[in-house]
């Protein structure tokens, strides 16, 4: 036994207690605010750390991602002990009722709003709707709560690097975080009856533990009962000598509410290249003695037994990966609790866990008359109650992953169909994301403008959001009507008009708005000019000199008056001495009094509406490039 794994038995050793009530076997002492707890005689904190999309990666993005995570697992702290938790645990309905649902408003719209919902709760149903949580939970020992705090905040931040670079974040868990998983463990019928409040608890002298402690607790020699639920902890006995890395995987296919945990006890290199030169040094002697006993009976030739050579090869081999490898030794202990609604159903799931286990050469027990103590170590407390650790080292560590695929599930996003990994709901709320931009892209008939139209429903729906469509084709037409929204009709011949000179108060933001219009009316005459020539210097300068000139009353009125036209810009034009200004007049001139003034009028559609699509199906092919510019026009 090596002088890191004595001490940490050693200061792990706590005096046993009877527990009198059910609040009594949840080992938390004492609890903070920021989420640091005293448990037994250690202090604890836990970080939440998101999935990476590890399953479904290529094999070279694999084999990075495997080397960070064996560089995390090199990293663990020497003087704490690290526990990683898999949580796996059925959608709180409630929650995702609050979620993902639309609430109704009272309007017209409340008959799609519903019809939404409803799909959304069917598929729900149907699907797995089982969630993956991972934690990592440090625990160390310390005189003190605040030196404690100070060295897991340290821990914490490395950890939160490590994580980084794998793609995964990493956030710390506040008391009510980690206490709503324990109460979700606990009293996994009851999600919704969760409703503990840290200072009211205080006034009035409640424990902490009456709001998250099951019911009841009945202890058996080879399960648990927590209120009405049925539980038994299961533990890693051994392990092949090739590990695969799909283990974790294999284990939470099953949709059962389950944690597994992985404790780590680094080693420092220094103790361990001593303890296993030390173990090779026995193996050596071993074989000394063998061949000497064969010598003294006149056996000169005989091989050196399969076993002890065995011994000395492995010997060799981990003293090799300790001094030439970056490798670490650890001592880690699996545990995994699962949960059922019978005995039967519980020793089903036993056997599909210790199965899964066989086919990939793990062996997994059952803990005798250590139910309590082996639960009590599963979950993300920081405690290791049982002594089921063994030896390895960083590489086989790593193996044990608890990466998966990532999901995608952001608070009010909306649906965007199923995981085809996980099989659980996509919701995607692109004001979330890094860039929330989107292309559609498929060949013909394949579906792009009915994948869009999905994702305008509910956004419209759901409300707070504008929407404004490029219709070539006429196909949201009826959509957006159905919806109450606005389609304008774009067209030399159309009643509708757009005045590309609107401006309306707040117009470019916060800055110069006249600056804004002048930079519009530039690009708008520079498409006008495309297909001929281009604007010179001369030009832009005599063009910027009329907008300002026309929108001066405008502004002084405070956008009271109505805004100017086309025809305003063309007759101050036609005013400048410079004859670049009859020039210019006179080649915008068929836009602003000819055939082709769609955009010369005063607007006579409503801008204001959340839905506006803009048909632009017959529009000529001399205002088409004009008419698509007014896209990006701010309303």
């Amino acid at each position: 036994m090596s002088k890191t794994l004595r001490t940490a038995l050693q200061m792990d050793k706590e005096k046993f207690t009877v527990p009198r009530s059910v609040q009594q076997t949840i080992p938390i002492r004492r609890i903070w605010p920021d989420g640091v707890f005293q448990v037994g005689n250690k202090f604890s904190m836990s970080w939440a750390f998101s999935d990476i999309n590890y399953e479904v990666a290529s094999q070279a993005a694999k084999q990075s991602m495997f080397r960070a995570f064996g560089e995390l697992i090199n990293s663990l702290d020497v003087g704490a002990a690290t526990k990683i938790t898999v949580n796996n645990h059925r959608v709180n309905a409630e929650q995702f009722k609050r979620e993902s649902l639309i609430p109704l408003k009272g309007d017209a719209l409340d008959g799609y709003r519903q019809e939404y919902n409803d799909m959304l709760v069917e598929r729900a149903t149907s699907g797995s709707r089982m969630l993956r949580d991972r934690y990592i939970t440090v625990s160390v020992h310390k005189k003190n709560v605040e030196e404690a705090r100070l060295t897991l905040q340290r821990i914490g931040a490395g950890l939160a690097r490590n994580l980084s670079a794998l793609g995964s974040v990493c956030e710390q868990m506040d008391m009510e975080e980690r206490l709503r998983v324990l109460h979700d463990f606990f009293r996994a019928e009851n999600e919704v009856n969760y409703a503990f409040d840290y200072r009211d608890a205080l006034k009035k002298g409640h424990h902490f533990a009456d709001f998250i402690c099951p019911e009841s607790m009945e202890q058996h020699a080879d399960y648990l009962m927590l209120g009405e639920k049925y539980a038994r902890v299961l533990y890693l006995q051994s392990y092949p000598a090739y590990m695969r890395d799909d283990l974790i995987k294999e284990l939470m296919e099953l949709p059962r509410n389950l944690m597994l945990s992985i404790d780590y006890i680094p080693v420092p290199t220094d103790e361990a290249v001593k303890t296993v030169e030390n173990k090779l040094l026995g193996v050596e002697t071993n074989i000394a003695n063998w061949q000497r006993k064969q010598n003294q009976n006149n056996n000169f030739s005989a091989a050196i037994p399969y076993d002890l050579n065995q011994q000395r090869q492995e010997a060799n081999e981990f003293l090799d990966d300790l001094t030439t490898r970056d490798q670490r030794m650890l001592h880690i202990a699996l545990t995994l609790v699962h949960m059922a609604d019978s005995k039967e159903e519980l020793d089903a799931d036993t056997r599909t866990l210790v199965s899964a286990g066989n086919k990939l050469a793990y062996h997994f027990s059952t803990l005798r008359y250590q139910q309590l103590d082996g639960l009590n170590t599963a979950l993300p407390y920081g405690l290791r109650k049982i002594d089921t650790l063994r030896t390895i080292t960083t590489d086989p560590a790593a193996t044990l992953t608890p990466f998966h695929a990532q999901e995608i599930a952001h608070k009010g996003g909306i649906y965007h169909g199923l995981s085809p990994v996980s099989k659980n709901m996509i919701f995607i709320d692109r004001r979330q994301l890094m860039n929330g931009n989107g292309c559609i892209l498929g060949v013909s008939g394949s579906g792009k403008s009915f994948f869009g139209k999905l994702e305008i429903v509910p956004l419209l729906l759901k409300g707070g959001v504008d929407v404004l469509i490029l219709d070539p084709e006429r196909e949201y037409t009826a959509l957006v009507e159905q919806l109450g929204g606005e389609v304008v009709h774009i067209s030399a011949s159309s009643p509708q008009h757009i005045n590309v000179m609107d401006m309306v108060r707040g117009y470019g933001d916060e800055a110069n708005p006249l600056v804004m219009k002048s930079e519009f009316i530039l690009s708008m005459f520079e498409v006008l000019y495309k297909q001929r020539q281009e604007l010179s210097i001369r030009d832009m300068s005599l063009i910027d000199r009329c907008v300002r000139s026309v929108y001066r009353d405008y502004l002084r009125s405070d956008y009271t008056l109505p805004p100017p036209t086309l025809h305003d810009l063309y007759n101050e034009l036609c005013a400048q001495p410079e004859p670049e200004g009859q020039r210019i007049a006179l080649d915008v001139e068929m836009f602003v009094k000819g055939s082709l003034n769609t955009f010369a009028q005063q607007t006579n559609v409503d801008l204001n509406s959340a839905l506006i699509a803009f048909d632009i199906r017959e529009l000529d092919s001399t205002l088409l490039p004009l008419g698509i510019s007014e896209k990006g026009r701010e309303r």
